[in-house]
């Protein structure tokens, strides 16, 4: 059963979360780093690069950067722009993006349901960037970024979130993308026992995003218990840093791609070899999009495309076979355009389905791609299935919302 435990958040003071709250570093271009570097003391951007500050460069993973961010951190808790609760708490967090409501947990779990199955993962990770994420958890003892998980719907811990938000929030701002953010403190005794009590009566957590800092986390957790003199299963690093969302308040978006160059096809032979598996049909709107699964879009010379697929090629009983991003591949991107690894070949992108089919037409008029291919989005029902049967996903086949901010909730392995 899961273990999802309440924990003593280090957060910003309230007139400062605005302030302090930040995408990541990868979020932001280099002009736009700069100016919310310069303009914002308060920004959490200064801890996570460091190097603003005193204009030393280092390299980024480095010890010398990782040294660098630990200082930042401390010197933000030095000087009370973060703040740590006295008690364990669960922090109900609310976000609001474009009509959208999603509502989650901010909590901990733990890496002993992650080695056991109790987290599911659909995702395979990348042995050096394991290694890489648990250096900085080493290193700077904390967590800043909670992984986003999905679980079961359950009408109790609803009806306990859905109560909570209609009290008076700790936290509650919008930042320039026009996106609210909403933090109520959970800190009643009793109401934290009922939701652990529930939570500890869910079988499995499905992780959504963050596979690779859940892999990290539990790397750091195995290497502590080999060297801890004292170890009693319940310090820091036997968790780590996650937002709980029930599956009717997460959004699957599809993760799209785009390809550099025809591999030597022109249009019409490109056209021809498509039906072979594929019905093809020339759209006439500006803008399009795939309506059902196995059906995608395709932009190539200021024309798009509805490509559907025929004749059943795929096995439907099968998880990964049946899956839009794995017809792609088998079916398009590697016969036709000799494009076999997703995550190495550097002829193709991937763009994701929140940026709309507009950034895939951009893509192409501006040279960028010579072809741009739009999926369906995967429902959260074909996830659970590919993680419960213990298969792994292509490379970027989801992009799921909400993403969180970095700095707005963190957890101290120091403890």
């Amino acid at each position: 059963m899961a273990k999802v435990i309440p924990f003593k958040a280090i957060r910003p003071q309230n007139d400062k979360v605005h302030l302090v709250a930040s995408r990541s570093v990868d979020g932001y271009n280099t002009v736009e780093l700069r100016e919310k570097l310069m303009g914002n003391p308060f920004s959490f951007l200064h801890v996570i690069n460091p190097d603003f500050e005193d204009g030393i460069k280092t390299k980024p993973g480095s010890s010398e950067r990782l040294q660098k961010v630990k200082k930042h951190f401390k010197k933000f808790v030095r000087e009370n722009i973060l703040l740590k609760d006295e008690n364990p708490c669960y922090y109900l967090y609310r976000q609001i993006k474009e009509g959208n409501e999603y509502l989650g947990i901010i909590a901990c779990t733990s890496i002993d349901d992650y080695i056991s199955g109790i987290i599911k993962v659909h995702e395979q990770t990348i042995t050096q960037r394991e290694e890489k994420l648990k250096d900085y958890l080493e290193v700077c003892e904390f967590n800043a970024e909670p992984v986003l998980f999905s679980y079961p719907n359950d009408a109790e811990i609803d009806s306990i979130s859905d109560e909570i938000a209609k009290t008076r929030s700790d936290y509650d701002f919008t930042t320039t993308d026009k996106v609210r953010h909403t933090v109520w403190v959970i800190d009643h005794k009793k109401t934290v026992k009922r939701i652990a009590e529930r939570f500890n009566a869910i079988p499995s957590i499905y992780i959504a995003d963050g596979h690779h800092r859940s892999a990290s986390s539990t790397l750091l957790g195995k290497l502590k218990r080999t060297t801890k003199k004292s170890y009693t299963g319940e310090e820091a690093f036997n968790y780590y840093l996650g937002v709980f969302f029930p599956e009717n308040h997460l959004k699957i978006y599809e993760y799209n791609r785009v390809v550099k160059d025809l591999n030597g096809l022109s249009l019409n032979e490109l056209l021809y070899n498509l039906k072979t598996n594929f019905t093809v049909t020339e759209i006439h709107d500006s803008q399009f999009k795939p309506t059902q699964a196995q059906e995608f879009s395709m932009y190539v010379e200021n024309k798009w495309y509805s490509i559907k697929v025929k004749d059943k090629i795929f096995n439907a009983n099968d998880p990964i076979d049946s899956l839009d991003a794995a017809i792609l591949t088998k079916y398009i991107l590697s016969p036709l355009f000799d494009i076999h690894d997703l995550k190495t070949d550097k002829r193709i992108g991937f763009v994701p389905g929140v940026r709309g089919s507009e950034a895939l037409k951009k893509q192409v008029n501006e040279g960028k791609a010579a072809v741009a291919f739009g999926l369906y989005p995967i429902t959260m029902k074909h996830l659970k299935w590919i993680a419960d049967t213990n298969h792994i996903m292509p490379p970027k086949s989801t992009w799921v919302e909400p993403k969180m901010r970095s700095g707005l909730v963190i957890y101290s392995l120091e403890d």
